[in-house]
């Protein structure tokens, strides 16, 4: 996900966007080539040859916008896409099934990835808490886990 539509911008079909990517402008086609960019203003402010009104802008209020895998930059030694943590087994740095990653989000002061206990209740914890992670699993430091 690099953005999802906040909602119409104007009268002629432009939309307002909430961007999570550094740069949306690299990428031309969203959503398997059901959007094509024409036009972004200020990063935020976006034009796509299939919208013509704000009737059809507004329409797609929520969508969020996709680029396969393979448009997205390679990732530098510690980086990670939040995709990637998702669905991960959660365990402690003392060796404890926590549960699975459900989450990651941004506050402001870095990412923080929610944890779902196998009974349903969750917990976050920050991802400087986090001293590794894999494909198969991510690692909580013992100490920022609650009981």
């Amino acid at each position: 996900m690099l953005a999802a539509v906040a909602g119409a911008h104007g009268i002629a079909g432009e939309v307002r966007l909430k961007v999570f990517a550094d740069d949306l402008g690299a990428h031309r086609s969203f959503n398997d080539g059901a959007l094509t960019l024409v036009k972004l203003r200020d990063g935020t402010i976006a034009r796509f040859a299939e919208v013509a009104d704000r009737n059809a802008a507004e329409a797609l209020r929520g969508t969020v916008l996709t680029v396969p895998r393979d448009a997205l930059p390679p990732l530098g030694e510690g980086e990670y896409y939040h995709a990637d943590l998702l669905g991960l087994t959660a365990v402690s740095t003392d060796g404890a099934a926590l549960g699975r990653v459900v989450a990651v989000e941004n506050f402001g002061a870095g990412d923080v990835v929610e944890v779902e206990r196998p009974g349903g209740k969750t917990f976050m914890v920050p991802m400087t808490a986090v001293p590794e992670w894999s494909g198969e699993r991510l690692v909580i430091e013992a100490d920022f886990i609650e009981p």
